[in-house]
């Protein structure tokens, strides 16, 4: 059995206790929140021991436990720095952190303890993602030359978000979500699979703005739009753009020299892999209306019981990352690709021309993904 605890018992917490009910090899001994009243009502509708601080969360895991920092976006630094310093690995919720200078010392903190820390999202390890890839080494279409990765996630501030309750009562945090920005909470989830497959980020030329002004109850939002040009160290040339102004809009489509391989939604771990065979009919040229699916079949993974809009399995990452501790390897989601994510990130929500000063090698594929 391997252990986890919970720091932060809010909206998303719930996604990862949903998803944590698939894996019966993981086991929650306990959860914290700072707010008596979310944790008394996250902890008795899952079952889970209430934790008095963030320090008991930590006391109560052995060395190779895990402690999920779930906690709202401005409290990730300060909770992931006291759990290292409590020489315990950390799987952080996206962003990992805010600001580059953090992500530097809470990685060499990491580092010189010898312990792991990783960043959600997990769905670079799904069947889609683990799919594209195949397909990808196998050279369908020929060479990748362009990506498109759409993130649009329709009018958010007109949606009815204040109906949005989570499984133990928590209400979608609107607030935070606003203040931190579509890009930092959204871009990593095809970001994700394109360093994963591509490899590093040689440059990020981007651009970002608040579109949608005076959004509830937030003084000061970030971004709600931001579109980057996401140049590849290996030659390919990506399209990431991120909203919650325009329609719902989750493609990603790989450009090739003889066709495109697509995935219609990021938000589903089975979503199919396709690929279109680019043709010459009479005069024009054009994609083949008729997809063939390329999918990678019988991926050992479960299916969470799902709630809300997201096929996801927020469980993948942390299941991972607790092998990785066990086998004495690095998790594919830790050290340097966490870094290179954080940092490409950034500098997509910061809307400039930036040379990126971290790299990382290609993501090992899953063993049953080869």
């Amino acid at each position: 059995m391997k252990d986890v605890t919970v720091i932060g018992c809010g909206y998303v917490a719930d996604l990862y206790m949903r998803s944590l009910k698939a894996h019966p090899d993981i086991r929650v001994v306990g959860a914290h929140d700072r707010d008596p009243a979310r944790q008394a009502a996250f902890c008795a509708h899952w079952g889970v021991t209430p934790l008095p601080d963030a320090a008991a969360a930590c006391a109560a895991l052995p060395h190779d436990g895990l402690v999920l920092n779930l906690t709202n976006p401005r409290s990730h630094a300060p909770i992931t720095r006291g759990c290292l310093r409590a020489s315990r690995h950390v799987w952080s919720e996206k962003p990992m952190v805010t600001d580059m200078e953090t992500a530097r010392e809470l990685h060499d903190l990491a580092r010189a303890r010898g312990l792991q820390l990783a960043t959600a999202p997990s769905s670079v390890l799904s069947q889609s993602a683990q799919g594209l890839g195949r397909a990808l080494r196998m050279s369908l279409g020929g060479a990748p030359r362009l990506i498109y990765a759409e993130l649009d996630d329709g009018f958010i501030p007109q949606a009815p978000y204040q109906d949005w309750i989570s499984e133990s009562g928590a209400p979608w945090p609107a607030e935070d979500e606003f203040a931190t920005g579509c890009t930092l909470e959204h871009a990593g989830y095809w970001l994700s699979w394109l360093i994963a497959h591509f490899g590093p980020v040689a440059r990020v030329v981007s651009a970002a703005a608040e579109v949608i002004p005076d959004k509830p109850g937030v003084r000061h939002a970030a971004p709600d739009f931001s579109v980057a040009a996401l140049f590849f160290e290996t030659g390919p040339v990506a399209r990431l753009t991120c909203s919650i102004a325009a329609p719902h809009d989750h493609r990603l489509r790989v450009i090739a020299d003889e066709g495109v391989i697509e995935v219609a939604r990021a938000w589903d771990n089975h979503a199919p892999v396709r690929y279109r065979r680019r043709m010459r009919l009479r005069r024009r040229l054009l994609e083949s209306p008729l997809a063939r699916d390329v999918s990678l079949k019988g991926a050992p993974q479960p299916k969470p019981g799902r709630r809300g809009a997201a096929r996801m399995d927020f469980a993948l990452g942390p299941a991972e990352m607790l092998d990785a501790i066990a086998q004495g390897r690095e998790s594919r989601l830790s050290g340097a690709y966490a870094l290179h994510l954080t940092e490409v990130t950034l500098a997509i929500q910061e809307g400039a021309v930036r040379e990126m000063t971290t790299r990382c090698d290609p993501m090992e594929p899953m063993p049953w993904a080869m």
